[in-house]
């Protein structure tokens, strides 16, 4: 097995952050009204709080704080392992028929809309707009050897099989994704995603 050295360092890294910094100021002056209306919303449909944070895998392996709007009822993370479980071949039937999920949450979640909060860790450092998923800390046990390249750069808002199929990506496909990603960075590969997130987003194929 041949692996490249990551394209991500020194004034390329500086670049991704530059870009990073002014695309999430501009979205989060641009969606604050929109945001607004969401964590209302998501106050009055469903008992519970506006955010729902956990700890997820940044750059090095180290964790952080990930914030997305609340889609699931309270109490939701303690019921993973019974309704999710491990990834399998069967694993996007559950995502998509997940019992925890409100009426309110699934239409944020068809539309990303949930994420939009992952804007401020965007702006202050601990992610980048595109770059691998950030991975629950459960699922490191999942990652062969190899793998654990993907934590060699921030996690991303979106990333690159957010753009092919999201959750309907298998588990093995992601991880060689997340790596072709890393060793192929270009800000030309950046924009190309950013504008495709758009397009699936809009068309919400994959969004459970």
């Amino acid at each position: 097995i041949h692996l490249d050295e990551p394209r991500l360092t020194g004034p390329r890294r500086a670049v991704k952050r530059i870009f990073d910094i002014v695309v999430a100021a501009i979205a989060l002056v641009l969606l604050a009204p929109l945001l607004l209306l969401i964590g209302a919303l998501v106050r009055v449909t469903s008992r519970g709080p506006v955010f729902y944070t956990q700890e997820r895998v940044g750059r090095g392996g180290e964790p952080f704080r990930f914030p997305k709007f609340r889609t699931m009822v309270a109490g939701a993370a303690d019921m993973r392992e019974e309704v999710i479980g491990d990834p399998d071949a069967d694993i996007t039937d559950r995502y998509r028929c997940d019992p925890r999920i409100t009426g309110f949450g699934r239409l944020l979640r068809r539309f990303s809309l949930d994420e939009l909060p992952q804007l401020w860790c965007v702006l202050t450092g601990t992610m980048s707009m595109v770059g691998p998923r950030p991975m629950l800390i459960d699922e490191l046990p999942l990652l062969g050897e190899v793998d654990h390249r993907r934590h060699l750069i921030k996690p991303g808002l979106t990333g690159i099989w957010q753009v092919s199929g999201r959750k309907d990506v298998a588990w093995d496909e992601r991880m060689r994704m997340d790596l072709e990603y890393i060793e192929t960075w270009s800000l030309v590969l950046d924009l190309v995603i950013v504008g495709k997130t758009i397009k699936a987003v809009l068309v919400g194929d994959g969004a459970y």
